[in-house]
C-alpha cells in the first residue's frame, strides 16, 4: 500500500513539475506589455510611447533578450553578454544624471532609434513613436 502511495506522489510531483517548466517562459513574457514604462517620469512632454514587447521582437526576429536588456560592466559600459531582463530600465538609468551616465529617456531613445536606423526599419522621428 505505501509503495501505491509512494508511486502517486512521484507522479503528481512529475506531474506538477512539468506544469511549472512548460509555464515559466510565459510567466516571465512581457506579452502583456502595450507602451514603454514612463512611470519613472514625474510629467510627459510628449504621448506614452505604443510597444507590444512580444509582436515587435517576433516581427524583428529578435530571440537574444540581452540585444535589448543589456547589463552593465564595472567601467559604465554596457555588457553585451549578460541580460538584465527582469529588471526595469530605470534602475540603471536614472531620470536625471549627474555622474555622466545615460539618462533614461535618452537610453530609451538611443536603444530604440539606433537599431531602427542600424535595421533600416522602424520609426525614428519623434511623432512616429508618440502619436498624438
Amino acid at each position: 500500500m505505501n509503495k501505491n502511495i509512494c508511486k502517486i506522489a512521484a507522479s503528481m510531483l512529475t506531474i506538477i513539475a512539468l506544469v511549472v517548466i512548460y509555464m515559466a517562459p510565459t510567466a516571465f513574457s512581457q506579452d502583456d506589455m502595450t507602451h514603454v514604462p514612463t512611470d519613472a517620469f514625474t510629467k510627459l512632454e510628449r504621448s506614452k510611447v505604443a510597444f507590444a514587447h512580444d509582436a515587435h521582437n517576433e516581427k524583428a526576429e529578435i530571440e537574444d533578450c540581452v540585444v535589448c536588456h543589456h547589463s552593465q560592466n564595472d567601467d559604465g559600459t554596457q555588457n553585451l553578454e549578460d541580460s538584465s531582463e527582469g529588471e526595469s530600465c530605470a534602475s540603471c538609468h536614472a531620470v536625471e544624471r549627474t555622474d555622466g551616465g545615460t539618462p533614461l529617456m535618452r537610453a530609451y531613445h538611443k536603444q530604440c532609434i539606433d537599431c531602427h536606423k542600424e535595421k533600416a526599419k522602424g520609426p525614428v522621428a519623434c511623432g512616429e513613436c508618440h502619436a498624438k
